[in-house]
């Protein structure tokens, strides 16, 4: 599964991945103007008047005797889409595995298990209002099927622009950070120290003073 995604996501078939990310694309867009339920109907409506209209005419030239009685989507009826039991335990315990994690991590951060992370999920949270006023959830799901068939493509073709780029940014980054380690390190050796306390005498010279007093 994981393969075969890869493919479609590096274009390694054309035409499998243009028309997988075509109907993607199309179908939610579509969702903008109509129901879900809507979009799949005419979907299927849509199939149903192509392949049709080929049946009977198979069917046609199957009675004429002229068609040895193919069926013209044979390739697709044969296609095997079952899971065996070791693939559906092995996919539900993935799901369970994935929501076990994400209602973990959504009550730690809830019920302010570390404060670090949970002030940055209030700051994601926050900003995620400010997305949700401008945007909707069918555009960024657009955007993110657009982008997830076309970075790793720009990725492989612009690969050595896009890492020289990457290089010079964490340079920066570190020069930044460098510069503001020694601006800390500036200021706190510049801070006023305590006044050194005076030493203490030793018992023979604060025991000195007291014999001289004695003698006189």
């Amino acid at each position: 599964m994981a393969t075969k995604l890869v493919d479609l996501v590096y274009w390694r078939s054309m035409r499998r991945t243009g028309v997988v990310f075509t109907g993607l694309v199309i179908g939610l867009a579509s969702i903008f103007q109509l129901s879900a339920i809507t979009v799949l109907s005419h979907v299927c409506l849509g199939i149903l008047c192509i392949t049709f209209p080929l049946r009977l005419y198979y069917k046609l030239l199957e009675l004429l005797r002229w068609n040895p009685g193919i069926h013209p989507f044979q390739s697709y009826l044969d296609y095997d889409v079952s899971l065996t039991d070791k693939d559906t335990v092995m996919l539900v315990e993935e799901v369970v595995l994935l929501v076990a994690f994400a209602v973990t991590e959504i009550k730690r951060l809830l019920f302010i298990d570390n404060l670090i992370d949970s002030i940055k999920f209030v700051v994601l949270l926050y900003l995620l209002t400010y997305v949700g006023t401008v945007t909707n959830g069918l555009t960024l799901m657009i955007a993110a099927v657009i982008g997830v068939f076309s970075l790793p493509l720009l990725y492989k073709k612009q690969q050595v622009r896009i890492r020289r780029m990457a290089r010079t940014f964490r340079s920066l980054v570190k020069k930044v950070r460098n510069q503001l380690d020694s601006l800390y390190g500036s200021v706190t050796s510049s801070a006023p120290s305590a006044p050194p306390s005076k030493p203490a005498l030793p018992p023979a010279a604060a025991a000195a003073p007291k014999q001289k007093a004695k003698s006189k």
